[in-house]
């Protein structure tokens, strides 16, 4: 099977997370890789977008059943009709998660990817963990750049 990466973000993007996403999905689809994503608009259209642009095949876990609102960069769609659970879906059918920029729903999805144990998390420019004293703990690892994330994702380097 082939790597699936879920690819999380908010709704409403940045310009800066837009073309984060965009540039994401092309380097995860010139790697091969399948993208996973909400299947809704901001950064999860913007990696669609850039997905499809290179043939890639991007799969969208929809929350809701409005097939008149599905971006058509989508290959397919999974209509959950879950709301917000289903961030529970997407993430355990990754192998890695990238979130880029940060939201509570993006906030959702990072908890269950580490919820899970198993699966590696990259955050691009947005949330991070730290503790009391504001020093990182073990978590996310974090990527300056659309490359530094889907190579850490791609290669295993989490250290």
């Amino acid at each position: 099977m082939r790597f699936q990466v879920a690819v999380c973000g908010p709704g409403r993007c940045t310009e800066e997370e837009r073309v984060h996403a965009h540039r994401v999905g092309v380097l995860l689809a010139e790697h091969g890789a399948i993208v996973l994503c909400g299947g809704g608009e901001g950064v999860m259209v913007a990696v669609a977008a850039g997905a499809h642009s290179r043939d890639g095949l991007v799969i969208g876990i929809r929350s809701d059943t409005d097939r008149t609102t599905v971006p058509d960069a989508l290959s397919a769609v999974v209509f959950t009709g879950m709301g917000e659970a289903r961030n529970a879906v997407l993430v355990a059918s990754a192998d890695a998660v990238i979130s880029v920029g940060g939201s509570w729903g993006t906030l959702s999805e990072i908890a269950l990817a580490g919820r899970r144990g198993d699966i590696p998390v990259v955050c691009l420019a947005g949330w991070q963990v730290a503790d009391q004293a504001g020093s990182p703990v073990a978590g996310p690892v974090h990527a300056a750049t659309p490359e530094e994330a889907v190579t850490t994702v791609l290669t295993g380097r989490f250290q």
